[in-house]
């Protein structure tokens, strides 16, 4: 898949790329040919397995915080055991919320290029697959990059969520 130049990238996905660069990471923006806004949607398009889609989930905490839950794309997120790790119970957050706490849609949530930081939870789950796809900031976009990358950029807490 060819990468696409900067200059014709939405924001989002122009602030992904340069949050990866700054990290030092290889991974760029590319678009896809349709939105993905599902982990089957973005696999069938890369060819990929869908549990190696690092699928972006925000939820709210009981104390209204937002949470992004970094998930393999093979399963959901277990609500309750998320709640247990946390201590206080979550629910799915309103495309409102989300693009409030992120900046981005859902469909597109990249774990990375919010307005501030957002709390992580990053699925032992995806430490199965060499190369990892995570949204780019928009439905249409994606971006490599191995597990270990993913926790170091999004500072994310390691856990299991299924």
């Amino acid at each position: 898949m060819p990468e696409s130049p900067s200059d014709e990238l939405h924001p989002n996905c122009q602030r992904v790329n340069q949050l990866l660069q700054a990290h030092g990471l290889p991974g760029r923006v590319r678009l896809l040919a349709e939105p993905a806004p599902t982990a089957k949607a973005a696999a069938d398009q890369l060819g990929c397995d869908i549990g190696a889609i690092a699928n972006s989930l925000v939820f709210t905490t009981s104390a209204g915080e937002p949470l992004l839950v970094m998930t393999s794309g093979a399963h959901r997120v277990d609500q309750a055991v998320v709640g247990e790790l946390l201590g206080q119970p979550i629910r799915r957050a309103t495309p409102d919320f989300v693009r409030q706490h992120t900046g981005q849609p859902i469909g597109g949530v990249a774990p990375i290029g919010h307005p501030a930081p957002v709390r992580t939870l990053v699925d032992r789950d995806l430490s199965a697959f060499e190369l990892l796809w995570a949204a780019g900031g928009i439905p249409h976009a994606v971006f490599p990059l191995s597990y270990r990358e993913l926790v170091l950029i999004t500072g994310g807490t390691e856990a299991s969520v299924a």
